[in-house]
This record gives structure tokens, sequence and C-alpha cells, in this order.
């Protein structure tokens, strides 16, 4: 995959995705494998890292983040805080953000309308100060993922919002306060930008069915050693005990592991043998993943820090119900559907997260898998193989599921857009290799 993702010319930052539009289409060929083994460490966490660098403008300083993932969606979130004034380096997987010149509270649209994640910056503006201007996001269409439930809790907090021609003003001209919300689902969202607006909002702030899941623990984790007190991250309701906006400060943390990306792997052992052995993940991050790969016939095994994944006998059928964390994570939907489509016998999945998370169904058909859409279910009937075909990724999720079915499909399969399996794994095709997989990237 590519490598380091920025080069400096002339002084400037010039991102490789600029610089892609210059180039011909790249694809990902893979060739059918009989099987896969070995070791493969995770990157950190995409969907933690993200937001972490939105609240290092609530330090004022410049803090330090390790193990940050090189992928295209962190280079734009990159972008966002240069252009609030914010200095970003970066040196591999370390990203120091200087965030005391940030005095800018409006972020552009050439930048926002490329990732939906960055509506992650609008807690941290209001924190620090209190207004924002932010162009609506977009992202993977995966479904509507409307921020009412983000602007809701905001409310709450005395911000006023206006929706003006794609962009979104918000103020709070009598100030912040605490208050006690309960979101009416457990958006991760609405939770971290609740959080990073109300650490430095005096009084106590309650928020009820927050989201629980490790990426929310992590940013409670940082925003502590910034100087907040967050209590309760990781359970349903979250208490922030505000703190003056100068008493934070800049911090040193590191990323926890991705585990969407442990399971991939990890679903790529269970398909085609294994062992493979996933390092850098906290196997609690997995737990309704881990039960539902020994129940399809795979064999698990833990450390502290790894997983590994193995299989001698046949694929079994099961039924998934997608759902907040700990429940089962609707980013391994996709990939445990591939691991469906060999199975002997019927699954149900059903998807409750998002509406439109089945579009890759129709590409794994092409490849002879047997689909059924239902509403919000899938209903896949196991087939003894796949063929290679050209295919289409339609997602970032679903793109990293149709490469695992190239892999284990009989002959070539190509892989098309895939920028959007760019946005969340880092170097996929070269870990893939060294597990075995008979895969490329080219350039058409």
């Amino acid at each position: 995959m590519l490598g380091e993702r920025r080069v400096l010319c002339h002084n400037k930052t010039v991102r490789n995705q600029d610089l892609k539009a210059t180039m011909a289409e790249e694809i990902i060929v893979t060739h059918g494998c009989t099987h896969l083994s070995g070791t493969v460490r995770v990157s950190g966490a995409k969907n933690s890292a993200l937001k972490l660098i939105a609240a290092a403008l609530l330090g004022q300083g410049k803090s330090v983040l390790h193990n940050v993932p090189n992928i295209s969606d962190i280079d734009i979130m990159i972008e966002v805080l240069e252009s609030l004034g914010a200095s970003v380096e970066r040196t591999g997987h370390t990203i120091a953000i200087d965030t005391a010149n940030a005095t800018g509270f409006e972020t552009p649209y050439e930048l926002v309308s490329k990732m939906r994640a960055s509506i992650s910056i609008l807690g941290p503006l209001i924190g620090r100060f209190g207004k924002a201007r932010v162009a609506m996001p977009v992202g993977c269409k995966i479904g509507a993922r409307k921020i009412d439930m983000h602007l809701s809790v905001l409310e709450a907090l005395g911000v006023n919002f206006v929706n003006d021609h794609g962009y979104l003003y918000a103020s709070s001209p009598n100030g912040l306060h605490a208050a006690k919300v309960f979101l009416d689902f457990p958006s991760v969202g609405a939770t971290e930008n609740m959080l990073m607006a109300s650490v430095a909002t005096e009084g106590t702030t309650v928020i009820d069915n927050a989201a629980r899941e490790p990426e929310i623990v992590d940013l409670a984790n940082m925003l502590n050693e910034m100087g907040a007190c967050v209590q309760g991250a990781g359970t349903s309701t979250i208490v922030v005990h505000g703190v003056a906006l100068s008493d934070m400060h800049p911090c040193e943390h590191w990323v926890v592991g991705d585990r969407i990306e442990a399971g991939t792997y990890l679903t790529a052992g269970a398909l085609l043998g294994g062992p493979i052995t996933v390092e850098g993940i906290d196997p609690e991050f997995l737990r309704t993943v881990l039960m539902k790969f020994e129940e399809m016939g795979a064999s698990i095994s833990t450390t502290e820090d790894s997983i590994t994944v193995s299989r001698t006998e046949p694929l079994r059928p099961t039924d998934i119900q997608t759902l907040p964390h700990p429940g089962f994570p609707t980013d391994m939907q996709a990939q445990f559907s591939v691991l469906a489509a060999f199975a002997d016998g019927c699954s149900v999945v059903s998807e409750n997260i998002f509406e439109n998370r089945f579009m890759f169904a129709a590409e794994l058909n092409r490849m002879g898998s047997d689909i059924r859409l239902d509403g919000h279910h899938a209903l896949i009937h196991g087939v003894p193989g796949l063929q290679g075909a050209p295919v289409s990724s339609p997602d970032l999720r679903g793109g990293a599921a149709l490469v695992i079915a190239g892999l284990a499909a009989e002959g070539e399969t190509r892989i098309y857009d895939i920028h959007h399996i760019d946005r969340g794994y880092e170097d996929y095709v070269g870990k893939l290799r060294s597990l075995g997989a008979h895969i490329e990237r080219v350039v058409v």
C-alpha cells in the first residue's frame, strides 16, 4: 500500500491523496489462496485517533499522540486542525499537535466534505471558543447518519445552531452550562461531542445511555490526562465534572489498537485456516465477535494483547444482530457476511445501525454468493465456493470484506474504488501478503 502519506515540498505539506488526482486509478488484485497463517500487528484505532486529534484543541499547547495509523482519514483530520491554525508534525506513527496558536473556528467544506468524522471537531471548538462554523459532513454512503442527536445534546449545554447553505453555525450567547442528557440512542459521535464540549464547562454534566465503545474510553482517558475530570466512560452513564479551560493542558497519549482492523484479519484467518495471530489489541474489545467466530467453528486463543484464530472444521452458519457496543459491531458485519457465504447452511444477518450497509452484497453475489436482502436482513445461503470477478468497493468495511472474499475465491478478483479501504486500513495489502495472501496493488 502507500507508505508515508505526506511529503515535504518547498516547506509546504502536500498529501498523497492530492497527488493521486494526477495518477491512474489504483486497484487491488487477489488470487485465490488455500491457506493463510502468521502474525500481524494492528495499527492504532482509526475511530479513536480521529477524535483524539480533534480533542488536542482543548490542550492549548503541544500534545503528542503515538500509534496513530497512517491512513487517508487521518491526513484529512490533520488538515482540518491546520486550517484552524494548529501546527502538526508527523514522524512515523507519532503526531505532535500544537494548538497554542489555533484561533480559527471555521472548517472548510473542501475538507469536511471528505470525511464524516470531521463533525467531531464541533465539540472541541465549542469547548474552547464557545462557537463554531462547520460544513455539513459526508462520508461512506452506508446510511442517513443524521447529526440531530449531536446538536440536541449540545443545545442542552446552551449552544444555539443555525443551518445555512450547507454550513452549521454554533454559538453560545449566554455561555455554556452543565446539563443532564439522555441519548435516545447510544450514539458514539454524540457522546464524543458532548464529552469534548462539556469538560471545560462549569458544573457537572451527566450523559445517560452513553456510547460504551472502547474508543469512548480512549477519548476520556486522554481528556483526563489533559486535566479534565471524566468518570464512567465505558458504562452507560458518563459524569463530567467541569474544569476551567485554563486548567486544560497538553498531554502525551498512546492510541488504542484498532479492534475492527483486528477483526478483519481474524476473519481472513477463520476463512482460510490460520493460525493467524493479531497483536496490539485487547481481546476484551472484541468479546462478542470472538464468540461468533467460535460459534462458526473457529478456535480462538488470547493473551493480554493478542488474539489467535484457526479453523480445521467446516464453517457453520450463524445469526448476527448488529448492535451498539458491547453488542456485535456494525463495522464487522460485512466481514462476517463473507464467512457466512462459505458456511454450510443458511445465516441471517440483521443490520440495526445503518440502513444501507448491505451494498457490498450485490458485489459478493457477482462472485457467486447467494445473498438475498429483505429490508434490514440478509439471508445468506452458503455455497461451496466463490469465483473471482471484478468488483467495486462500496464503502470502507465492505471493500475490506470483498478483498477477503477474493483471497478465498477461485481465480482472479479485481477490487476497484479502493480509496474507501485506504480510509481505514494502513498497508492492507502488505499485511495480508505477510500472512501468505496472493495479493497486489496495481495502477490501471
